[in-house]
């Protein structure tokens, strides 16, 4: 849906990864399930934006005809559109262990590359006119698995570049323009936004890609150059920035600096500690789920220390007392505290409000995928109403 009757603030969705669903039947039943009521609360009128997550199972089931034609006439008919597709997570996604398996395949694996270009063709597809489309994804591999990989960036800039030609093809066959979102997370290969301008400069946008991008396509190297810049850009998930301590107007000013599009907002919002004491192991142990990665970022006296997971965190926890936690666990963004912790939502009304100032994209998505292991306690209304609450906050935040 529109955020404003001009368009000027972009269009706001949710993104589906919060409901359950790795093959294509479940992708629909969910869908069926959910869109109805939200878009009866939220965009009752005029047509509601879908921000689709297609696990690689999804995916493929979508090359059948048949199949793709009964999500076109479940979206004609409902009042629903498609501008960004959520390709970060391949595979399962709920109700098992997922942890650093969210990142698999990275882009070193030719079936990220495989997996990316089927989601391109589809959202070719899907795409209204007239409408720039994106993608986002793993921002590269997991930090550990860099060690003793001295090539590692080389490989994964390659493939990210073969994907671009990809693109570029799509662009030109059916005049719809898409972006691969390389979305910065903590504990990843970029995960600062000064890693990721530094990846973007020198491995993207260098001489080497646009030599690169020229040998695959023909392209000359001015148009090689465009194309990188016009295919690629970040998924600026506002919890992992906060989770790092990111100035927002400044790591805003500074992507938009060196030329690196923001494909989207991912509106999302974190756990926070203020101060590390004697109440932390049981404010973060009830979080401290099986599900997924939480990574945590602490500033001790101006110096950022990271660590993987809560209980990694928890072991240094003598160490920390006074210290800031900031933890990656997505929380419903209408919540300002929780019942035991503080949350970043004051990060993403700065980011919001600066939004509202000068649009920094044209693609808001709500995120709050963790709704599943969120304890029983916050999930006082039905995963339908969440959603559609948290559209509304957003909606109010910029009215």
């Amino acid at each position: 849906m529109l955020v404003n009757s001009d368009q000027s603030l972009g269009h706001l969705t949710y993104c589906t990864n919060i409901h359950a669903a790795e093959t294509w039947p479940d992708v629909i039943a969910g869908l069926r399930r959910h869109l109805p009521e939200i878009k009866a609360k939220v965009s009752p009128i005029h047509p509601l934006g879908v921000g689709l997550r297609l696990a690689a199972k999804a995916a493929e089931a979508l090359c059948d005809p048949a199949t793709f034609s009964e999500l076109q006439e479940f979206l004609n008919e409902g009042g629903y559109y498609v501008f960004t597709l959520n390709g970060f997570p391949y595979g399962n996604f709920h109700s098992q262990s997922v942890k650093e398996g969210a990142y698999k395949p990275d882009w070193t694996d030719p079936l990220r590359l495989s997996y990316s270009n089927t989601l391109s063709d589809h959202l070719a597809r899907l795409l209204p006119d007239n409408m720039e489309g994106s993608i986002s994804t793993v921002p590269g591999t997991f930090k550990p698995w860099m060690k003793d990989n001295a090539n590692i960036i080389d490989t994964i800039a390659d493939n990210i570049i073969q994907h671009v030609w990809h693109l570029v093809k799509l662009r030109e066959t059916t005049g719809k323009s898409i972006n691969l979102a390389l979305e910065p997370e903590p504990f990843c290969m970029i995960e600062t936004i000064d890693e990721t301008i530094t990846f973007f400069m020198k491995f993207l946008y260098g001489d080497k890609a646009v030599a690169r991008l020229s040998a695959l396509s023909g392209l000359t190297s001015d148009a090689a150059s465009q194309a990188l810049r016009r295919h690629l850009g970040v998924c600026y998930d506002v919890c992992h920035a906060a989770v790092e301590f990111e100035d927002a107007r400044g790591s805003l000013s500074a992507l938009k600096n060196a030329g690196i599009k923001i494909s989207k907002l991912q509106l999302s919002s974190a756990m926070r500690i203020p101060s590390v004491g004697p109440d932390t192991v049981q404010q973060l142990g009830q979080m401290n789920e099986p599900v997924y990665m939480h990574q945590v970022v602490e500033n001790r006296g101006g110096t950022l220390i990271r660590y993987s997971d809560i209980p990694e965190a928890l072991k240094e926890i003598d160490a920390a007392q006074g210290s800031e936690w900031r933890t990656h666990f997505h929380v419903p963004i209408f919540l300002e505290e929780m019942q035991t912790v503080a949350t970043t939502q004051q990060f993403l009304k700065d980011i919001l409000a600066i939004h509202k100032e000068q649009p920094v994209t044209e693609q808001l998505e709500v995120e709050t995928y963790t709704w599943d292991v969120l304890p029983e306690s916050y999930k006082s209304v039905g995963v339908s109403a969440a959603i559609a609450r948290e559209l509304t906050w957003v909606q109010d935040q910029l009215s």
